[in-house]
């Protein structure tokens, strides 16, 4: 079971999350906040989250803030920042602040449900929206992932399908469907993907594609 406080000062925007993540059994919402003051109060009063989704705005105490508060006091939390803002200084910010991820409010509920898994295991995510947009910004040279792993990483065939339909931007359950799977099945193998190549996000994940001759 997953704890996670939903930090939102936009009373629809919050519901509409709530609404995506309470009918996931392995989910438990265990605390909502308008603002980081009162989920650093919550905190003080012995809550214990293992996620929190915060927006990046937030009145008093904003989601970036929170972030560096809780790296200094309470760092086993992990923290996915929300928002409009799709530049990419905001993610640098947040994952200097400690943030786990970085999502865009337009995500779809199969990807928000994975970030949540993802990051709630330790590791770091940014939205793939995101990660395409600061991919193209890459020299084709550069690299996020070890070049020791990008040779040795076997992968099988059917690995090197899911790999090449997120590479053309389609969503685990849009892959689940091309590939007659389930979603739970497709987002095994897309963790598998992470941890065999050794990337750190689908951007490097793609890179990982083109370098290694998957996709064109």
């Amino acid at each position: 079971m997953i704890r996670i406080v939903l930090a939102e000062d936009h009373n629809i925007v919050r519901n509409g999350i709530r609404s995506l993540l309470e009918d996931q059994p392995w989910i438990e919402i265990v605390a909502e906040a308008i603002n980081g003051h009162q989920v650093m109060e919550k905190i003080a009063e012995g809550l214990n989250p293992d996620v929190i989704l915060a927006d990046i705005n937030m009145p008093e105490l904003d989601g970036l803030s929170l972030t560096e508060k809780l790296k200094t006091f309470m760092p086993q939390i992990k923290v996915l920042i929300l928002s409009m803002l799709d530049h990419e200084k905001y993610v640098v910010k947040a994952i200097n602040a400690g943030a786990a991820g970085y999502l865009l409010k337009s995500i779809s509920k199969e990807e928000l449900l994975f970030a949540i898994q993802h990051t709630a295991a330790g590791n770091k995510y940014i939205c793939s929206d995101l990660s395409m947009k600061m991919l193209a910004r890459l020299p084709v040279h550069s690299s996020s992932f070890d070049s020791d792993q990008t040779s040795s990483a076997q992968l099988s065939k059917r690995e090197k399908e899911v790999l090449a339909l997120i590479a053309e931007g389609y969503t685990n359950s849009e892959i689940s469907d091309m590939l007659f799977t389930s979603r739970r099945t497709v987002e095994g193998h897309r963790q598998k993907l992470i941890e065999k190549t050794g990337a750190r996000n689908t951007a490097a994940l793609i890179k990982y594609a083109v370098k290694s001759g998957i996709i064109d």
